[in-house]
């Protein structure tokens, strides 16, 4: 009989490999100074509804990569991007991009829980409001509609005007995957989300995130943990030395490596 696994479930994910890839990379390299090489030759695809895990040894460039794909690395001094990033059909890395609009569409979840000293309703109704909703209707749709999505209302619905800083690491971290979602996002970047929660907060965030995907949205994540990328992950690139070694199905990448250097770090041979 077939195992049928968690990934299976989630409809949005099951026909990705047949939809245009919402988020592509061509060519991406990053230099800092003309002269330091972090980063070269990556061509990456992202499907709606997919997670995809980048994996890879501390100091391989995973986050780099992460950090391109909605021009944060622009806001690093000396810091240059080549190649193209192609996000709903046109090149985003051009000085021409508006950041403000890009980062609406790919929201970032960083690796500390970050919410604002504000209450938990502000928190999510902060980047609408600036963005011009003011009705308290909408807002409040809005509130409840990321936190569900972001499987957390339940546990905050009685007290969505206490502060954020009330809540737990993990709670924070969801907190702050519904502030995200708020603005409607077609891609979520998550820079090893998990790193700083104990295990069942990790697994609220790992539950959270095959739901958001579940809703169509490309999810892209940076993880040291290998067990975490195969539990969640449709697609899967190994990074070293600011290189893609291998990327493909995460089942495939995971049973039947192509490349040594790949199956040496998932057997902990190195890395």
């Amino acid at each position: 009989m077939m195992q049928i696994t968690e990934r299976d479930t989630r409809g949005a994910a099951v026909e990705a490999e047949m939809r245009e890839p919402v988020l592509a990379t061509h060519d991406v390299g990053v230099r800092y100074d003309e002269t330091k090489v972090a980063l070269s030759g990556v061509n990456l695809e992202f499907a709606a509804g997919e997670v995809t895990s980048l994996i890879g040894p501390s100091g391989c460039g995973k986050s780099t990569f992460l950090r391109c794909l909605n021009l944060m690395n622009r806001e690093i001094p000396h810091c240059h991007i080549d190649g193209e990033i192609v996000y709903d059909g046109h090149n985003i890395n051009t000085p021409d991009e508006n950041l403000y609009e890009l980062r609406q569409s790919i929201g970032m979840v960083f690796q500390i829980p970050n919410p604002f000293r504000k209450s938990i309703r502000d928190n999510i109704t902060f980047a609408p409001r600036c963005h011009g909703i003011k009705d308290k209707k909408r807002l409040d749709e809005i509130v409840e509609t990321s936190l569900v999505k972001a499987a957390l209302w339940d546990e905050v619905k009685d007290k969505l005007d206490k502060s954020a800083y009330a809540l737990s690491g993990g709670q924070r971290q969801r907190l702050c995957i519904a502030r995200t979602l708020a603005m409607n996002p077609k891609v979520v970047l998550m820079d090893e989300p998990c790193s700083a929660l104990d295990p069942i907060a990790t697994f609220s965030i790992e539950d959270t995130i095959g739901q958001i995907a579940g809703e169509g949205i490309s999810v892209i994540i940076v993880t040291h943990n290998i067990e975490q990328a195969a539990r969640i992950s449709d697609k899967t690139a190994y990074f070293l030395l600011g290189e893609v070694v291998e990327w493909g199905d995460t089942d495939a990448v995971f049973s039947d490596p192509k490349d040594k250097r790949t199956q040496d770090y998932l057997t902990g041979r190195f890395g």
